[in-house]
């Protein structure tokens, strides 16, 4: 039933029109061929119904008229005799149910079209609302970006410069002590050593913090660096496996599955409590997996109800890319993240032999 109003509703005006004339005159030719004994008034309705909702009262009234004087004029012919008061009388009760069925009818219909408006116009505002959410948060994370390459290349070229110099400038006083045997020649030297260690340090955030379009291949080092950095800075084993070479031909997509592995890491060592990390580039089937493990205390109770920033950043990163993104507890304990897609296609900064490792 519902499939035939709905095919009715893309039907045109005058379709609809001509269907209900058609059926009114098979209903009239049915009920002068049964006789006059059998009353066919509820029949009339379906056509009085049908033309009050998909055309408007004016029509519905207007079938309402023909079928009291259709079903009069088959009654009249079928060998009825009926009295002129008690035709008249017949009719007008006729007439008057019709008029109140096509007067319920239009009213509902009426409230049918104002309620589809309003849905219309209420689903039209959330999905303009949806589109601009989208639209602040993707700028929001273009802005993050944009900060911490800033960040990435002040730590670069101006923190880890003035270490550097800072360092020259401890050579020389190293060499002045030494020249003059002066035992703080050794003080000097190990200050010299944590500056070089500060330079390091500093280099190894700037590569972390300023993240360009990567080539293909840039994803598998940088998470490669990423868990040796990690490793060489905590307490925690973090450790890169891949089973073949993971080409993501997207520079925008692998900085984005990179953001996610920064922060999967990150929350593993800061709230985790993890002893070893394990990040897994894969790719089977025309998809590729970022899996990043941990052995940590897992995650808070009720966590799903109260995500944190991290979590919702890294699920509206996966979603920017057309990715599934998973965050649960670890069957064995610890957790468990997990990014999914399609291999995207190539972009215009990627072609390859553009970039080598």
């Amino acid at each position: 039933m519902t499939k035939l109003l709905q095919n009715l509703e893309r039907r045109s005006r005058l379709f609809l029109m001509l269907a209900g004339l058609g059926f009114l005159i098979l209903v009239g030719i049915i009920d002068y061929v049964t006789g006059f004994e059998l009353v066919f008034s509820v029949f009339y309705l379906v056509g009085i119904g049908l033309g009050t909702w998909f055309i408007g009262r004016g029509y519905g009234l207007f079938l309402s008229v023909l079928s009291v004087a259709v079903w009069l004029a088959g009654d009249f012919a079928a060998g009825a005799h009926y009295s002129p008061f008690t035709a008249i009388w017949n009719s007008t009760i006729l007439l008057t149910f019709y008029g109140v069925v096509v007067w319920l009818l239009a009213s509902l219909r009426s409230l049918h079209k104002e309620l589809e408006d309003r849905v219309r116009q209420r689903t039209r505002a959330l999905t303009q609302e949806m589109a601009e959410r989208e639209r602040l948060e993707k700028e929001i994370l273009e802005v993050s970006e944009r900060e911490q390459r800033r960040i990435g290349r002040d730590l670069h070229d101006g923190l880890c410069q003035h270490l550097t110099g800072t360092a020259l400038a401890g050579q020389v006083l190293r060499e002045k002590l030494q020249a003059k045997s002066a035992p703080e020649a050794a003080d000097a030297g190990r200050i010299i050593a944590l500056v070089e260690g500060g330079i390091t340090m500093a280099r190894d955030l700037a590569r972390g913090t300023y993240q360009a379009d990567m080539p293909a291949q840039g994803l598998m080092a940088a998470l490669q660096e990423l868990s040796a950095n990690t490793s060489k800075w905590s307490k925690t084993v973090c450790v890169f496996q891949r089973t073949a070479p993971v080409l993501i031909p997207d520079g925008t997509t692998a900085m984005h599955l990179h953001r996610i592995a920064q922060e999967a890491v990150s929350n593993a060592l800061r709230h985790g409590k993890a002893a070893r990390i394990v990040v897994e580039l894969s790719e089977r089937d025309g998809r590729v997996a970022l899996t990043v493990e941990d052995d940590g205390v897992g995650l808070p109770e009720g966590w799903q109800k109260s995500k944190g920033l991290g979590a919702r950043i890294m699920a509206h990163r996966a979603a920017m890319i057309g990715a599934d993104f998973v965050m649960d507890l670890n069957p064995t304990g610890g957790t468990f993240v997990k990014c999914s897609l399609p291999i995207p296609p190539q972009s215009a900064n990627n072609q390859p032999g553009k970039h080598d490792l």
